[in-house]
């Protein structure tokens, strides 16, 4: 939300300007990316129709069914000149017969399209629940830094819009694929059985129809890009505006978010209608070429009926009549076919795009563990940055002792937060090591080493479901009575008492609570984990002065005999601690306790006096 915040303190105009000058450059790296990944059209077919290899034998079963349906339903019109021809010589046994099979061949064509269907229905609804699991597996492996550089707005679309997308492909369009190759294949064959000098005519069409997709589907494949990629870019933006609305409204930022949508919004309908409008010629082009081929075979039938003098052969320009149209069907749908073929690569090559990121690296291999933990940790020379060109963290070393309350603090960005994400290997250190007992966590399982620590954020965070289900959450063998003694340490048993159903009270966006009972339960989280190390970040942050005394009172009796870490705003919470790091600009510049950084006078009795001039109660 920063970058909207900022975009929120500019005016109405210089947003408009900022933002068209930003939308003009993105749209040209946008084109110069999507120009490259177009070129893999093909690359992103095949990736998909690869997923299809675990039900392989259900595939082939369908598209032979479907092969079979086809030429069951094109042999139609040459049965039906056969009981013409048997009217015409009035042989009223063979027009029963025939009648006989044309309804059997109608009627198992029938069922092998249901089946057909529905084979190829299960296949795709099984492929996008399996791309649906691996992108969910994914997403847990991935590194922070990742979703640092991606809204969590464009990962979920290419989960949802962009899987659904090859999902409605695989079921829709693989069978009807086969059937139109099939009929393109097979009617010309038929027509030759019954005329090859209008079967001649009637091939003329098929270059040119091969020749319009194929230059439609060359020019066309960016903007279908585009459009997926658009799409992805407004859920970010979405996501982003109506997860902080609160801030958006008390900004009077709602006009300008309202701009940015419309950026957005315009790049996205300006490619979607380009891919549709040059899809949308396929069909045109196609049925007019096959116009001319229908009045071409007109012709020639006439001219050879007369020619040869053969009334019967009025019956076979008939039926050859309905074989241009059944052969200008296929060729139409090729057309759309390409046009949704082109739509779902560009939704794959985002997919695979996804599951091909680096992941964190395998573990499994890690099984390094400590018997008893004590609790010692050490930084050792530690480099770190979010980005290689910036550095945050400069030559960090400092020991806790087992048992000790660290308590870390100093100005916005000096790196407060980092220091614990590096600790939990949230990310991981460029230089130097953090060793806990002696052991380095990097030769622990990541997995681990976060088990050692309970940790409560500033940001709270608890999911749908009863309050006895969020507060076992890091802890599901966790008692009944273990639930409620940490609840009572945290001060929030009375609250959920007084809550309808108590602790099996259901928390949903319906439920008035309040930030800081929110925070309350989230301690009592933590408290439940029963970690033998402790992270607190800003964790009063969101109580208020009374509760925050009452929290500070738990919290003690909490990491009494566990090292804790404690990244704190207001300097009063921390009189107690054992040792207190002041950081600045990424850089130890002062450790001691309260008392003895006071009588320092140094950067920390700045900051501990500058909250008496702000107002802070102490």
């Amino acid at each position: 939300m920063s970058k909207q915040l900022n975009n929120l303190q500019a005016s109405p105009a210089d947003v408009e300007v900022v933002t068209q000058k930003e939308s003009k450059k993105k749209r040209k790296l946008k084109n110069q990316n999507n120009n490259n990944k177009a070129k893999d059209f093909k690359g992103s077919i095949l990736k998909s129709i690869g997923m299809l290899k675990p039900f392989k034998w259900i595939v082939i079963i369908a598209l032979i069914f479907a092969v079979i349906g086809t030429v069951l339903s094109m042999l139609g019109p040459n049965i039906l000149n056969r009981m013409m021809k048997a009217v015409a010589l009035d042989d009223s046994n063979k027009v029963f017969t025939l009648g006989l099979v044309l309804v059997a061949m109608y009627l198992t064509g029938s069922i092998l399209s249901y089946f057909q269907s529905f084979m190829t229905g299960t296949v795709a609804a099984k492929v996008s629940k399996n791309l649906r699991t691996q992108i969910s597996q994914k997403i847990n492996k991935m590194p922070l830094n990742y979703f640092d550089r991606n809204s969590y707005g464009d990962v979920m679309s290419r989960l949802t819009n962009d899987v659904d997308t090859v999902g409605r492909t695989l079921d829709n369009t693989l069978a009807n694929l086969i059937t139109s190759i099939t009929m393109i294949i097979a009617i010309p064959v038929i027509m030759f059985t019954i005329s090859w000098q209008l079967t001649l005519v009637a091939l003329c069409e098929i270059p040119v129809a091969f020749l319009v997709v194929s230059l439609i589907v060359k020019f066309n494949q960016k903007y279908f890009v585009k459009q997926q990629k658009s799409l992805g870019e407004m859920n970010g933006h979405i996501e982003e505006i109506y997860s902080a609305h609160n801030v958006v409204k008390a900004f009077n930022g709602e006009q300008k978010s309202y701009q940015q949508f419309e950026v957005i919004n315009k790049e996205l309908k300006k490619s979607g209608m380009k891919a549709q409008f040059y899809s949308g010629l396929m069909m045109p082009v196609i049925n007019f070429v096959g116009n001319l081929v229908y009045i071409g075979i007109c012709l020639m039938g006439a001219y050879l009926a007369i020619k040869n003098n053969d009334y019967l052969f009025a019956t076979s320009i008939i039926t050859f009549m309905t074989y241009i149209k059944l052969f200008n069907q296929p060729l139409g749908q090729l057309g759309s076919i390409s046009g949704t073929l082109q739509q779902t690569a560009a939704a794959a090559e985002r997919v695979f795009e996804f599951l091909e990121e680096e992941e964190q690296e395998n573990e499994d291999h890690k099984t390094k563990t400590i018997e008893n933990v004590k609790g010692l940790v050490e930084f050792s020379h530690v480099d770190f940055g979010y980005t290689p060109e910036k550095q945050i963290i400069h030559d960090f070393s400092f020991k806790a002792k087992p048992g000790q309350k660290i308590a870390i603090v100093g100005p916005t960005g000096a790196g407060k937060t980092t220091l614990v994400n590096l600790l939990m290997r949230f990310y991981e250190v460029n230089d130097g090591e953090i060793k806990i007992d002696g052991i380095s966590t990097k030769d622990m399982n990541r997995s681990y080493v976060r088990s050692l620590f309970g940790m409560v954020l500033q940001d709270t965070w608890l999911f749908e479901g009863t309050i006895k289900e969020n507060i076992a959450y890091g802890n599901p063998k966790a008692t009944d009575h273990e639930i409620i003694e940490a609840c009572k340490m945290a001060n929030v048993h009375h609250f959920i008492k007084t809550q309808p159903n108590g602790y099996d009270m259901v928390l949903n966006e319906d439920c008035s609570i309040s930030a800081g009972q929110k925070q309350l339960l989230t301690i009592a989280r933590a408290m439940v984990q029963n970690a033998p190390m402790l992270i607190l970040d800003e964790a009063t942050s969101s109580v208020d002065t009374r509760t925050e005394v009452l929290i500070q009172t738990a919290m003690d009796r909490l990491t009494k005999g566990r090292t804790s870490f404690v990244i704190a705003h207001r300097l009063s919470t921390i009189k107690n601690a054992d040792k207190i790091i002041v950081m600045k600009d990424g850089s130890i510049v002062e450790v001691g306790t309260h008392k003895e950084l006071l009588e320092k006078k140094g950067f920390y009795a700045d900051l501990y006096y500058s909250q008496f001039e702000n107002g802070e109660d102490f």
